[in-house]
């Protein structure tokens, strides 16, 4: 009798274990999704393997580059600073004051062009030492004011130039304030060289961005003024000057379009420039420069992306030579795959 008793009571308590609830475990559900144990590709890196990866880049990348590069040099470019020349020799130490001054701003400049020009050859005016990407800048805007007359008055995010004797401005803001006016007219053999500025700027800018109901209004007209007028009777979705100036540049080296001359240039034709040298960069130091320039099927002249591919294809070909040396001098014996964690136990149990 004493016998069972402890078996009963032994029986007893594991009956109360086996009813009594699980505890809540945090160890997740196996699956062959949550422990990677799906089937995958494990290459192993050998020398070959390598050495081929190599030798692919290089000879996908450096025809690319050369490819490129030839395309950017095909572009003719001619570019000529002439902030400083622009300036009379009396004010070459004070151009602040000359360009500030109701001095007549006129300037003419000589261009030679030294290898054929194919049309359309742009017009592009550069600046540097601008810095459109300030936020101060960049805010100082109003987008709905820009496309719909309706919210001529909204003006509270383009302080300081914001409004003018009590009166909105339309367009408000620095960046339309601080619009480029230098202008240029250029003639060859005695002949003007028509300038087509329609189409400069995009089409998504000018569809949706500027309003074609909306008008210049009190533009220019407090006691400083920063750069151009506009004509009040255009709305500003046909003044693409503007519309070009208004995508504001990320560096402070920039170049904007400022037209496109619609006519071939051969060698040696000389173009004479008669400019208006406007546009106060001097009290930044900042420079101006003119440039023309042609474009290729891959765009203007950029020598970096040949310039790149080259070098990434080259230092792979360089790799995959230098590896193949070292393969073929002192070669390595390879280790058994088989040994390797998931070829001995794939399942992971």
């Amino acid at each position: 009798m004493s016998s069972s008793t402890p078996s009963s009571s032994a029986g007893g308590v594991g009956s109360a274990d086996s009813a009594a609830p699980r505890r809540n475990s945090k160890r997740p559900k196996y699956s062959k999704f949550t422990q990677q144990e799906l089937p995958a590709c494990k290459p192993i890196l050998t020398p070959r393997w390598v050495i081929s990866a190599f030798m692919l880049v290089s000879i996908v990348f450096i025809p690319i580059g050369v490819v490129s590069l030839f395309a950017s040099r095909d572009v003719v470019e001619i570019i000529d600073r002439y902030e400083t020349a622009c300036v009379p020799d009396g004010y070459k130490n004070d151009k602040v004051t000359f360009i500030q001054s109701n001095l007549t701003k006129q300037c003419n400049r000589t261009l030679t062009v030294k290898k054929r020009m194919k049309k359309p050859i742009y017009v592009y005016y550069q600046l540097d030492n601008f810095y459109q990407n300030h936020r101060r800048y960049v805010k100082s805007r109003s987008d709905s004011q820009l496309k719909e007359n309706s919210s001529w008055d909204d003006v509270s995010s383009c302080k300081p130039e914001d409004t003018s004797n009590g009166q909105p401005i339309v367009p408000c803001g620095l960046i339309a304030w601080s619009l480029f006016n230098d202008t240029y007219n250029f003639s060859l053999n005695d002949q003007q060289l028509a300038v087509n500025k329609k189409g400069i700027s995009w089409k998504s800018d000018r569809d949706s961005k500027f309003g074609k109901d909306v008008f210049p209004k009190n533009f220019q007209n407090g006691t400083l003024k920063g750069g151009a007028t506009l004509n009040p009777s255009i709305p500003l979705s046909e003044q693409e000057d503007l519309i070009v100036w208004m995508r504001t540049a990320a560096l402070p080296t920039f170049r904007k379009l400022y037209g496109k001359i619609e006519q071939d240039l051969q060698p040696n034709d000389q173009i004479h420039v008669t400019l208006d040298n406007n546009y106060n960069t001097y009290s930044f130091n900042g420079k101006k420069k003119l440039v023309l320039s042609t474009t290729s099927w891959l765009g203007g002249k950029n020598d970096f992306l040949g310039i790149a591919y080259l070098t990434v294809g080259g230092l792979c070909f360089f790799l995959a030579l230098s590896f193949t040396v070292v393969y073929l001098v002192k070669p390595r014996r390879l280790g058994d795959p088989s040994y390797l964690s998931w070829n001995r136990n794939p399942g992971g149990h």
